[in-house]
């Protein structure tokens, strides 16, 4: 079997365990896990792992990792949401007035996405040209980029946000055909990066590097520009996260975003990518999201004890990954 049948099997596969987990749920709650409001609501819920991890597809399909997604969601929101309020003051003087609030919303998200993209560019540029593994330079990445956003805040949240910045994160008068603002993003973001893989010679040369690195060089592939710009991607979309999760919360706060980019990578193994590279797609990452999501919801609906929340999900996303596994062995 081809790799890309493989890979649709494989998303076809977890689709099925998300149909069985929506059946599971819907008959332990009596049917209240399928109501509109509630399926809207795992949307929602959904919505920033989805963006994280199509994020994260793209650097594990190159053989690569990030671990400072959540840090950098963290610090790219309180920055984005302290200019948005305060403007930049820095040593008693104003760098940079507080924006009115017509511009101000759009002073966040850029300032938020922007930083997140030269984080991701650090990254991508220890990793590529200094040959440093992706696990060593991301887990420093993670904890500069927590610890910075402790000390840029003094520990304490940005809040007090104007209404209309929250209607980003899906508050309310934040939904456009009933669907919250966020689920857009996630979608857009998505069918982007589908595009992306399926349908440019960039997404073919990040295959290639994550397939074999050294026969990519030989085809003439530039390998060092590809990594550095999947990582690029990666904080580019971790910092458009941060500022819809401050909208989403009502606050910028240095504590968000912990163990985010451990859901990313379920996520994206569950789609069906190979952490050794070469293999992976959008579709099955964003199958593999609502999945946990779905996982989340039914967990807290159904009654189970929060100390054993933990102990399920990580149960149930070991069972589907080794399924898959199983049925990639025997065929």
């Amino acid at each position: 079997m081809s790799a890309l049948k493989a890979e649709r099997f494989s998303r076809y596969s977890i689709a099925l365990y998300l149909l069985m987990l929506v059946v599971f749920f819907a008959l332990v709650t009596g049917g209240r896990f399928i109501e509109q409001r509630n399926l809207v609501n795992i949307l929602l819920q959904s919505a920033i792992n989805t963006i994280l991890a199509v994020g994260m597809t793209l650097v594990i399909i190159t053989g690569g990792i990030d671990l400072s997604v959540g840090s950098v969601l963290a610090l790219c929101g309180l920055v984005g949401t302290d200019l948005m309020m305060n403007g930049l003051v820095l040593g008693g003087r104003t760098l940079v007035p507080k924006p009115e609030l017509a511009m101000g919303i759009p002073v966040a998200v850029l300032v938020s996405c922007v930083l997140g993209a030269l984080i991701g560019w650090w990254n991508g540029w220890l990793i590529a040209r200094w040959n440093i593994a992706p696990f060593i330079v991301t887990l420093a990445t993670m904890t500069i980029a927590r610890g910075t956003a402790f000390v840029y805040s003094d520990g304490k949240p940005v809040g007090n946000l104007p209404e209309a910045f929250n209607r980003l994160g899906g508050g309310t008068g934040g939904e456009v055909l009933g669907i919250p603002i966020p689920v857009w993003i996630a979608i857009f973001v998505s069918l982007c990066a589908l595009i992306v893989l399926r349908g440019t010679q960039f997404g073919r040369a990040v295959y290639a590097v994550g397939g074999n690195e050294q026969a990519a060089r030989l085809s003439g592939v530039d390998v060092a520009r590809v990594k550095i710009i999947v990582y690029v991607l990666s904080g580019f979309l971790a910092g458009l996260c941060g500022i819809v999760q401050a909208a989403r919360l009502g606050a910028g706060d240095p504590k968000y975003g912990e163990m985010y980019e451990l859901n990313a990578i379920a996520a994206v193994v569950l789609g069906g990518a190979s952490l050794a590279g070469g293999r992976g797609g959008v579709g099955g990452t964003v199958v593999g999201a609502m999945l946990i999501g779905a996982l989340d919801n039914g967990l807290v609906m159904a009654g189970v004890s929060a100390f054993y929340q933990k102990v399920v999900k990580g149960v149930v996303i070991l069972l589907a990954v080794l399924g898959d596994v199983w049925q990639r062995r025997r065929r």
